[in-house]
């Protein structure tokens, strides 16, 4: 049972195999099993994996508790683990040292499971660490979702209509706002916006769409500066928004940088809120 657990078990899960409670307590005096939360426990080894503390702390919680808040997004790979873990159960219990528990009957279409652990959905997550976490964290923790691609359904945006008024929900409606800035934005306003602030900034005009040899092959660069050997990429989010696209991208910036050439990318939320940045870094990229 604990090899298919992360090397965990419960005394629940132990009485019901038929193990009585002298049983469990002489194993413990033994050192056959040993307690990682209160009424868990590792097999014959005391040492424990991340993953065997995360399942041990949903099985000291008991029947309906998951990983949530913090500790499943250091599940869902969105923030680094470490510190007290999070569990949140469908009824008011106590918190205990190291073990935090959240009250919160959940839908089922916001529970999963992942590496055998039941945990909250990645949007739950999200949601939930908003009232917890510093923006910076949450921010953070959007961006790897984005990036990853971990797609849930409720989304985000559903749970944010589905809990209009809960903790944080303001926090999370300015980082997706943020976020989506420039999504839908075509290539031509892209390059619009871009050559604006060029000539604003009485910089020395690129060549657009540009044709280099690279290597083996011909390729289309967005802007070109040949003498300085620079050249920008307008990333737009419907054109290089695919993971595709997102690897050819960069498989094709390792290349040219291995030629010698600077290679940059400017996003439209780039150009938008931080202008005076793209500018100062372009001209002394141009040399002045």
């Amino acid at each position: 049972m604990a090899a298919s657990q992360h090397g965990v078990v419960s005394r629940a899960q132990l009485r019901a195999s038929g193990i009585g409670r002298r049983a469990i307590d002489g194993r413990l005096a033994r050192g056959a099993l040993h307690a990682v939360h209160r009424g868990v426990y590792t097999v014959g080894d005391p040492l424990v994996s991340t993953s065997g503390r995360w399942l041990g702390a949903v099985l000291a919680v008991g029947d309906g508790a998951v990983l949530s808040h913090r500790s499943a997004a250091a599940l869902w790979d969105l923030l680094p683990a470490g510190g007290a873990l999070d569990v949140t159960a469908p009824r008011i219990l106590r918190s205990r040292p190291g073990l935090i528990v959240h009250y919160a009957v959940l839908p089922e279409d916001e529970v999963a499971a992942e590496r055998g652990i039941p945990v909250t959905t990645v949007a739950r997550t999200l949601l939930d660490l908003a009232a917890v976490a510093k923006p910076r964290w949450l921010e953070r923790a959007v961006r790897e979702a984005e990036v990853r691609r971990l797609g849930d359904r409720p989304s985000l945006d559903e749970l944010l209509a589905r809990y209009p008024h809960r903790r944080g929900i303001v926090a999370v409606r300015t980082i997706l706002a943020e976020r989506r800035l420039g999504l839908g934005v075509t290539r031509s306003a892209l390059e619009d916006r871009f050559l604006m602030l060029i000539r604003q900034a009485g910089l020395a005009m690129p060549e657009l769409n540009a044709a280099l040899d690279l290597r083996d092959r011909w390729i289309e660069v967005d802007c070109l500066w040949r003498d300085q050997r620079l050249i920008v990429e307008l990333d737009g989010r419907a054109v290089h928004g695919t993971s595709f696209a997102f690897d050819a991208d960069r498989e094709r910036d390792r290349a040219l940088q291995a030629m010698d050439w600077t290679v940059i990318r400017i996003t439209w939320r780039q150009l938008v809120r931080h202008p005076a940045r793209v500018e100062a870094d372009l001209r002394t990229l141009l040399g002045g």
